[in-house]
């Protein structure tokens, strides 16, 4: 193999481009996941699938949602680009793929760390905590998932938090959005939110009825964000929200979106109320004005919101 010198040493080709490459290359690039650095503690892995959230300190990573198993070798390799420490806490702000899916994955390479001297009712499970609503938990075990997945920590109030790296994390509990067991993760001082699946800035939100999710869930999780939301200087900057996927957000854009979900889920109503079928009501396009911004995903239409807040708001399935 033909070699290149380089400060001195003769290395093989392929290990000289590799580390060009790694002089050069973004952070993340090589997992395929774009890691951008949000505000204070708080980075963010974006990709296709999803965005995950890391806040990183001298106690070890916690992580906001996942992305589906098949990606936890690549978002490993990005946390691991962020900080050499084992992944502390996982928090699950729901149960579907996306949040969840490489829950298990990432809880056994990570290292659950005891908090105090006392009888630890966890024993011998040295894996990173899952954190999530009692509600996720409950839904895994009625679907018969691989219990490796499931949440270790469940809380059951409207409110929990606790102290990690430096700074409060909050966790609010949102009943009947995505699924009834969404959780709004807001680190405090970092003044990061984390919104899970009711707030998607790629697409139309989605929500699953066999779960608990509907249509004014949604609209009520969105009002919560903007109630911890605070803006900058003339609504740029301040808070930051990082969606469950798409761009980094401000108050701004989540105040558009709640208004864009409130507007179609009254047109639909309305149509509801007169007597009109889904088909007269989807001919009608009550997306319409908003289909460039959210309408992109084939797998997730304007078509398709509308037939799922038609079926929820007139109880059909």
């Amino acid at each position: 193999m033909s070699a290149v010198r380089t400060l001195g040493l003769l290395l093989p080709v392929p290990t000289v481009l590799l580390a060009l490459a790694s002089a050069t290359m973004p952070l993340g690039a090589q997992s395929g996941l774009e890691v951008l650095q949000v505000q204070g503690s708080v980075h963010a892995l974006m990709g296709p699938e999803g965005n995950t959230t890391v806040q990183v300190g001298a106690e070890g990573p916690l992580i906001v949602d996942t992305q589906p198993a098949a990606l936890s070798e690549r978002v490993l390799a990005a946390i691991r680009g962020l900080t050499p420490r084992p992944i502390r806490h996982i928090v699950l702000t729901s149960g579907n793929d996306q949040t969840a899916g490489g829950a298990a994955n990432l809880s056994k390479a990570g290292r659950y760390v005891r908090l105090i001297d006392s009888i630890d009712p966890r024993g011998i499970d040295a894996r990173a905590s899952i954190i999530a609503h009692l509600n996720v938990l409950n839904r895994m075990n009625a679907a018969q998932q691989p219990s490796a997945s499931w949440p270790t920590d469940t809380y059951f109030t409207p409110e929990w938090a606790l102290f990690s790296n430096g700074e409060a994390v909050q966790f609010i509990h949102v009943p009947a959005a995505h699924s009834d067991g969404d959780t709004i993760v807001f680190f405090r001082r970092s003044d990061v939110i984390a919104t899970g699946p009711i707030f998607d800035a790629a697409g139309y939100p989605r929500f699953d009825p066999a779960r608990g999710g509907g249509i004014a869930g949604i609209i009520e999780g969105l009002n919560r964000v903007l109630d911890i939301t605070v803006a900058g200087e003339n609504q740029e900057g301040g808070t930051v929200v990082i969606p469950g996927r798409g761009r980094l957000s401000d108050e701004t854009d989540v105040a558009n979106y709640r208004d864009m979900v409130t507007i179609v889920r009254d047109r639909v109503r309305d149509m509801v109320m007169k007597g009109m079928s889904l088909e007269q009501i989807q001919r009608s396009k009550p997306t319409a004005d908003y289909e460039r911004l959210y309408g992109g995903q084939s797998d997730w239409t304007g078509e398709l919101f509308v037939a799922a807040i038609y079926r929820d708001l007139s109880g059909k399935r």
